[in-house]
């Protein structure tokens, strides 16, 4: 099947499969590794991306599915250079140890605060409940989305959609 979509900023359009998943053709086709596959069946999280601004688990999303629609993925949220408020927290307040889980922790951070820019630690908690990390204790990924959230709010230029 035809599928034209957007991913990060650059029109797509490709033949493909209609069971390809997500995941896969952003990986496979388009030589973007950010998004991990580390369940397949949407508990660890590890493969999430913004889907017009939204955080989704594309390990379970059909690439069909998204057709002209636009997809961000971790790669796609610097701009001119500069890292996004957000991967800057995590480097800032270590909200990594591994790096397998990061990417997807950033973009469900980065959907997380669309939709609600000043959340709570609890709000930050269970917003990002859908994401594992299986080398941390969470509490530099929570100090991590709360960072981004005040830094996010001082700023314009955060906008993750393109």
């Amino acid at each position: 099947m035809q599928v034209e979509l957007t991913v990060n900023g650059q029109n797509r359009s490709d033949d493909v499969e209609p069971r390809l998943l997500l995941v896969h053709y952003l990986r496979e086709w388009l030589g973007l590794r950010a998004a991990n596959v580390g369940c397949d069946t949407t508990s660890c999280g590890a493969c999430t991306v913004l889907l017009n601004g939204r955080s989704v688990k594309s390990c379970t999303v059909l690439t069909v599915q998204v057709a002209g629609q636009e997809v961000v993925t971790a790669e796609g949220l610097a701009a001119d250079g500069r890292m996004h408020p957000v991967q800057q927290a995590f480097q800032a307040e270590h909200g990594l140890q591994c790096g397998f889980c990061t990417p997807g922790m950033v973009m469900a951070t980065a959907g997380l605060l669309a939709e609600n820019p000043h959340p709570t630690e609890t709000e930050v908690r269970e917003g990002l409940e859908g994401n594992f990390c299986r080398c941390t204790g969470y509490h530099n990924i929570v100090r991590a989305v709360l960072t981004a959230a005040e830094t996010m709010d001082s700023r314009a230029d955060t906008q993750v959609t393109r």
